[in-house]
């Protein structure tokens, strides 16, 4: 007889009775309570955690910040209700440690009173954390635990982003004002390069000025030394010429009667001395012409320098934005000049006001000169006119003595003004050295404004000057800088269909199992007939191998119908089922085939390993090494992520594989049952006897 005459035989055994029938209902329904109930149960938790109590405590008194009210823990309650996340509870502290404690709240969130104000910190000088109190209780439920972390990291971002916002939007905002005050600078750096600039054009004219001053100053000092000198000589001479015509009128008064013979014999003398009077006064007379003419010039040039001067350092050191450096030597200058054009300005002015004194002097020099000339025209003949001589002698002597009153005047006039201009010329030269230093100095200083001018545009340039609307850009950009952005590939819309690849083998695992309970693994009419090893194989095999692909129909309708499974290749998944039920068929009648009874734990004890090491939860690797040891010799490795590719989508090369290692190891179970088939048509002992039964 053939396998599937054998086979068909072992499925109509079902038939014939209630007992059967019900136990081949149990087998095709046992895989779908196994699978579709358990994958229903969580099959999209997430969904419902607006159902988990939860406690939530706003102890946050608000606070204020740059003139506005911050209320950060009420707008963090307003966000956590509109977004669903589980059931709050807003309570107070005492009461939300209470009920976590009890198991009334599965965790609690707390606001602190001050989590406002640290927030608000932020955009002020001592910037602080505020911080979310989280309490939770694993003992009432560990994943819950494991699912608020998650929740309560968005809120936690969501609050660290607002009050991010506030911190940066015054920092841009403080770029702003550093740039307009930038830019001030910069225009005043401009007028300073501008003022400085005229003032270096000032100290070249006040050099070039100073260079003739101090050759004028020069001149005045050599003209006023030698109308010292001259002075000193017409003070001496002038004083020996009224000593000699006061002897000279004493002897003629005192002699009066014996002139005529003195003078008869002195003719040749007076006739000298008159005219070295003429002489004397005639000189003096020119001096004093040069001193009137010379000294108001000298004293405007000193004037004139000493005003160019102080508006100099006027415009330099007091009206300037920024003092120049040489203020200091340009002061010391400024008032030299001052000195020596008040000294010059004495001059003229002791000049000008003995103008009478000097008119009276040039007159009395004249009168004089005349007197003394007529007298030495007449000496020759004094003796012939003694009366007319002893008369003109006296006014000469009167004269004399003048002029000599008037020399020691203008003598000691003279001497002071000669010291003045060599003050005069040495202050002017310090002057002119200082006003070369301050040119210098100005030259290095508009070089230096220019480039701060140039610099403090530049800076002005690069530091950014936000308006309204780039701030929110760069404020908002800047508190979340990094953003997630996802691309799911073949994303499973639920938890439930994430996890099907992996109960959907389980449950057909089972189906296999228990139906080798109630069908033998070797067809006993096969081996009392003694068939062939292969025949009395598949004979065991294909009766499970169609109830596995009922179990499979039943289990897919369910869950795509019933529970709402979608999968992106359906009939590629049911496909694919058939071959995973026909290796696990294959598997499981080995084991129970060579083994016996003791297969039966051989069987369960596979399937244990296979659900460790097939990484149908948590990543393979995240298991240890022994599981990922396990992994690759395992099929329901391969069934696991072969069945992810069929029902979410993406590249087939995994079902390809899998087909191959599952194809493989169904031709090698059936090739060991029939080895056992083989064994099992020799009676042993063992076989008459087992040592347990099940």
């Amino acid at each position: 007889m053939r396998a599937p005459k054998l086979a068909s035989l072992e499925i109509r055994r079902f038939g014939r009775g209630k007992l059967p029938r019900a136990a081949l209902v149990a087998l095709l329904v046992l895989p779908l309570l196994y699978g579709a109930l358990y994958l229903w149960s969580f099959w999209d938790p997430y969904s419902r955690l607006d159902r988990i109590p939860v406690a939530l405590v706003n102890d946050d008194q608000g606070a204020k910040a740059d003139g506005k009210k911050i209320a950060a823990g009420d707008d963090i309650v307003q966000g956590l209700r509109d977004s669903e996340v589980f059931e709050w509870h807003e309570v107070s502290a005492d009461e939300a440690r209470a009920g976590v404690e009890d198991g009334r709240y599965y965790l609690s969130l707390t606001m602190p009173a001050d989590f406002s104000e640290r927030i608000a910190s932020s955009s002020g000088d001592s910037p602080e954390t505020g911080a979310l109190q989280v309490r939770t209780n694993d003992a009432n439920n560990y994943i819950v635990g494991q699912i608020s972390r998650t929740v309560f990291s968005e809120v936690r971002d969501a609050a660290s982003t607002k009050a991010s916002r506030s911190f940066l939007d015054r920092i841009f905002i403080s770029f702003s004002d550093i740039h307009g005050a930038t830019v001030k600078a910069a225009k005043g750096a401009d007028k300073l390069e501008t003022g400085i600039g005229k003032a270096e054009k000032g100290s070249r004219d006040l050099a070039d000025g100073l260079k003739d001053a101090k050759s004028g100053s020069g001149k005045l000092a050599k003209g006023l030394k030698k109308l010292d000198k001259g002075a000193g000589d017409l003070e001496d001479g002038s004083a020996k010429v009224a000593e000699g015509t006061q002897k000279l009128a004493d002897k003629v008064n005192a002699t009066a009667d014996k002139v005529g013979p003195f003078l008869k014999d002195n003719e040749k003398a007076i006739g000298d001395t008159a005219q070295l009077v003429a002489d004397a006064s005639g000189a003096i007379r020119d001096n004093l012409d040069a001193l009137v003419e010379r000294a108001p010039t000298a004293a405007e040039d000193a004037r004139k320098a000493s005003e160019d001067l102080s508006g100099v350092y006027k415009t330099r050191c007091e009206d300037a934005v920024l003092p120049d450096t040489a203020c200091a030597d340009l002061k010391i200058a400024k008032d030299a000049a001052a000195t020596v054009a008040g000294i010059a300005g004495d001059v003229s002015t002791l000049l000008t006001d003995h103008a009478a004194v000097l008119d009276k002097l040039d007159k009395n020099l004249a009168t004089l000169e005349k007197q003394a000339q007529a007298l030495a025209d007449r000496a020759p003949r004094l003796s012939e006119d003694l009366d007319d001589a002893v008369t003109k002698i006296n006014d000469l002597n009167e004269g004399a003595g003048k002029v000599a009153a008037g020399a020691k005047k203008l003598h000691t006039g003279l001497g002071t003004a000669d010291t003045g201009a060599t003050e005069l010329d040495k202050g002017v030269g310090d002057l002119r050295t200082g006003a070369k230093d301050l040119k210098a100095g100005l030259y290095k200083l508009v070089d230096g404004s220019g480039q701060l001018s140039d610099g403090l545009h530049d800076g002005a340039g690069q530091i950014p000057d936000y308006g309204e609307r780039d701030r929110d850009e760069r404020t908002e950009v800047m508190s979340d800088p990094v953003r997630l952005v996802s691309e799911d590939l073949h994303k499973a819309p639920n938890y439930g269909t994430g996890f099907a690849p992996y109960f959907i083998p389980l449950s057909l695992w089972v189906g296999a199992m228990v139906a080798y309970m109630l069908i033998a693994p070797m067809n006993r009419r096969a081996l009392a007939a003694g068939a062939s090893a292969w025949r009395i194989a598949l004979a065991g095999w294909l009766p499970v191998v169609v109830i596995g692909v009922l179990q499979t129909v039943a289990l897919m309708s369910v869950l795509h119908w019933a529970v709402g499974l979608q999968m992106a290749r359906a009939a590629g998944t049911v496909g694919f089922l058939f071959l995973v039920t026909a290796c696990f068929a294959s598997l499981v009648q080995w084991l129970n085939a060579r083994f016996g009874a003791a297969g039966r734990i051989l069987v369960l004890a596979l399937l244990m390993l296979q659900l460790t090491s097939a990484g149908g939860t948590y990543p393979v690797q995240t298991s240890p090494g022994f599981f990922n040891a396990l992994h690759p010799f395992l099929p329901m490795s391969y069934v696991v992520e072969a069945l992810r590719r069929l029902i979410t989508g993406g590249g087939l090369e995994p079902v390809w594989h899998a087909c191959v290692v599952l194809v493989a190891f169904t031709a090698g179970a059936l090739a060991l049952t029939a080895l056992s088939a083989r064994r099992r048509q020799v009676w042993t002992l063992d076989r008459l006897h087992p040592e347990l039964t099940l």
